[in-house]
């Protein structure tokens, strides 16, 4: 009996659910995910994921996973498909809508150029380059207070 990777491509990768970047192997076959394992040659976490690393592949294989994105209209109660370009539109003009309506560019004499009504949460996994991104698009151009990232929980 063999290991049901045995006869499996593989491709390293990077775990995504934190900041600590885990060496992770993704053993594919036929264009489907075979399953996913610590890299044992990874100086970071030398084969070893965290609970969460190690349930990557139940989280992209389950059979409950949502591949759609969602939407609840004001006081529904039921939740519809929406295409994910039809969401990103949304958001966009929800993000546009607070933003025009609560800029303030003075206040008291002084140049301000904010908005207190909108903020942003960003991921663990996101890199460097990635959040000076973030925060140059947030802060400077839509003039967000509250840029945070979630990777101290």
């Amino acid at each position: 009996m063999s290991p049901r990777n045995a006869d499996a491509d593989v491709a390293r990768s990077i775990c995504p659910y934190c900041g600590v970047g885990c060496g992770q192997l993704i053993f594919h076959k036929d264009n489907k995910l075979i399953s996913i394992e610590g890299d044992p040659a990874s100086p970071i976490s030398r084969g070893r994921l965290c609970p969460k690393g190690a349930d990557s592949y139940e989280l992209l294989t389950h059979p409950g996973r949502e591949l759609k994105a969602k939407y609840r209209r004001p006081h529904g109660t039921e939740w519809e498909d929406v295409e994910l370009e039809t969401a990103m539109n949304m958001i966009a003009e929800q993000v546009w809508k607070s933003r025009q309506e609560t800029f303030v560019e003075e206040q008291d004499g002084e140049t301000l150029m904010q908005t207190r009504s909108i903020a942003h949460l960003g991921g663990a996994t996101l890199d460097n380059e990635e959040n000076y991104l973030i925060k140059k698009l947030f802060t400077g151009g839509l003039g967000m207070v509250c840029v945070s990232n979630q990777a101290r929980i």
